[in-house]
């Protein structure tokens, strides 16, 4: 079977409140603006998960709503503590868990950009791809697999990557 991720860095996030420890910080005006983007662009271009994992900070936990609001249907979500500020074998262990067909992952920099280049058999020509900034959405295939743990480093397809700055 074929295997769909979306992998979406959480959008921009405030520094406003000196307060708010890093887990706490919420989207910014820009950010709030972005992740709706994000999620219109996944909905028209057919990219539909049936699950999502989320890091379950303040800005990942936001950039869902906001970017799961767009979608035509409810996506089921957890919210994995284990995602917040994940490393690369991290996040493919909580993938691994995923039972949907079409996945959506929202995480943090600098784990989710080495995630997506370990996952990819060829980087996409995107200039983007290398930093993954703020809201940066990465739509990857996998074939051949039985389930989400099969899934091996180097054996995805870049199907289309976009960030937010594309679609204004």
């Amino acid at each position: 079977m074929t295997l769909r991720l979306i992998l979406t860095r959480h959008a921009k996030s405030a520094w406003d409140n000196p307060l708010d420890s890093d887990h706490q910080r919420p989207l910014n005006a820009r950010g709030q603006h972005a992740a709706p983007l994000i999620g219109r662009w996944l909905a028209q271009k057919g990219y539909l998960p049936g699950e999502a994992l989320v890091s379950d900070a303040a800005r990942t936990r936001q950039t869902w709503a906001k970017l799961g609001a767009e979608l035509p249907a409810p996506v089921p979500a957890r919210f994995e503590p284990a995602l917040y500020h994940a490393a690369p074998d991290v996040m493919l262990r909580v993938l691994q868990g995923a039972k949907a067909e079409c996945v959506i992952m929202i995480g943090h920099n600098p784990g989710i950009a080495a995630f997506a280049d370990l996952l990819l058999a060829q980087r996409p020509a995107h200039p983007g791809f290398g930093s993954y900034p703020t809201c940066a959405t990465l739509v990857a295939e996998f074939d051949g697999l039985a389930g989400w743990n099969d899934l091996a480093f180097g054996a995805g397809r870049a199907l289309d990557f976009v960030v937010p700055r594309d679609l204004e």
